[in-house]
């Protein structure tokens, strides 16, 4: 029965291809620009860490002065290291890693290529298991080499494409900041959108190239290179960061289960008791735990007019959907003498219903077909943007799938009302009229 449909669907749609070219042209424009919208959305508010994300969770603390205090106010969105090598040692999670971004002098062996800056990630040794961080060659560090300050380096697979054409580099030198660091790792496909351990570098921000341990870093003094607030007599002199009043570094904590985190919510409440009795934390206890899309959430990482376009788009979809049930309307009504003698010859109102259904069905399919082009012409041209999210914008399989699903389903809304009114229409008005 559907094939048969089907059929007198495609053969209806050829009698005036004028108006079914509009009909179609109209439900793909607004498919088209309601899809590329909400690709852009999707793609920016994913889980960056699906399976992972609901068991890390980012502490805050706060340990400023009273200048400006405000009961409530929201603790610094980053840790001192002091507070932050206490959490990191008291190992009160499955994991836990502490870490920093920066920028350090690289002077590759190849005479060929100049030397430059590459962008960094100091961290403990945590932080590649705890982010199920891939490696294609190799393996990342452990805490012995955290402990004792090792020259060792983990790369990225673009940085080993650019230096050693792509082979295996572990056990090879790499020159960082006039100091010879041995290769143990390199990362295999591993980005994460948004960059979500470190916010403060850019929410889209490029990947690091190579990662330093933590403790190494400070070790040669390498570059700092994002936020800080600082309070009282701080400062933000390079050399001094591990005993100035600055917040500065990112910390995260693998818990996993409801009872660990009311544990850890519990230990850094006490924590932070014993700072301010002590008169090292001048603010009374003020302390947040958020997971990593709640902390995403707060941080409002999905730019708000990003959002906005999306209900634009929508409202354009509907406008659309509005002029095509004018179009069906139009079309359907004028076969009510062909209706008619189908209803005389015995056909229910039902089987035309359905009928006409399937041929607001076939519009919408060929909608979708059309507003997928016009969706990925779309991206394309949002890819063209400045934004630092331009180059995310991507339709995966989900994305084209949801295209003709939402093309055949909008369109199939838009024909209800014009194929009840066509099959409400009595047989013998049309009869007699013939």
């Amino acid at each position: 029965m559907l094939s048969y449909y089907l059929g007198l669907a495609l053969r209806s749609l050829k009698r005036n291809r004028m108006l079914t070219a509009l009909m179609i042209l109209a439900i793909a424009m607004g498919i088209g620009a309601s899809m590329t919208t909400l690709t852009v959305l999707h793609v920016l508010s994913g889980d960056p860490l699906p399976g992972r994300s609901a068991s890390l969770y980012y502490p805050q603390i706060d340990p400023r002065d009273m200048q400006s205090y405000t009961p409530g106010v929201e603790p610094p969105a980053q840790l001192s290291w002091i507070d932050g090598m206490y959490l990191l040692h008291a190992k009160r999670g499955t994991r836990q890693a502490l870490m920093t971004g920066g920028m350090v002098p690289l002077q590759p062996a190849q005479s060929s290529i100049d030397p430059f800056h590459a962008s960094a990630r100091y961290a403990t040794a945590d932080f590649f298991p705890m982010f199920g961080v891939p490696f294609q060659y190799g393996a990342a560090w452990g805490d012995r080499e955290d402990e004792g300050k090792a020259r060792v380096v983990v790369i990225s697979s673009e940085l080993n494409d650019k230096l050693f054409g792509g082979k295996n580099s572990v056990g090879k030198t790499l020159r960082l900041q006039e100091t010879d660091f041995r290769i143990i790792g390199v990362l295999g496909d591993w980005r994460p959108d948004p960059h979500f351990y470190d916010l403060f570098m850019g929410a889209y921000a490029n990947y690091e190239q190579v990662y330093v341990p933590l403790s190494t870093s400070r070790d040669l003094l390498m570059e700092h290179d994002g936020s800080m607030d600082c309070w009282g007599n701080g400062g933000s002199d390079q050399a001094h960061l591990q005993t100035s009043s600055c917040t500065w570094l990112q910390f995260w904590v693998q818990l996993d289960s409801p009872a660990s985190v009311a544990d850890y919510t519990q230990f850094l409440q006490h924590y932070s008791q014993d700072q301010h009795a002590s008169g090292r934390f001048a603010r009374p206890p003020n302390i947040r735990l958020r997971n990593v899309m709640q902390w995403l959430d707060y941080n409002q990482v999905v730019p708000s007019d990003t959002r906005l376009q999306a209900w634009l788009a929508f409202g354009f979809l509907v406008v659309c959907l509005m002029n095509t049930v004018g179009l069906m309307l139009a079309k359907f009504m004028r076969r009510a003498g062909e209706l008619g003698i189908r209803r005389a010859l015995g056909a229910s109102r039902r089987a035309l219903f359905g009928q006409l259904l399937m041929e607001s069905g076939v519009i919408g399919f060929a909608g979708g077909v059309v507003g997928a082009l016009l969706a990925l012409l779309g991206l394309w041209l949002v890819r063209q943007q400045p934004s630092d999210y331009a180059k995310l914008a991507h339709m995966d399989t989900a994305m084209l799938l949801a295209t003709f699903v939402l093309s055949v389903v909008a369109s199939t809304l838009a024909g209800l009302l014009p194929a009840w009114r066509a099959c409400r229409v009595a047989p013998a008005l049309q009869l007699k009229a013939q």
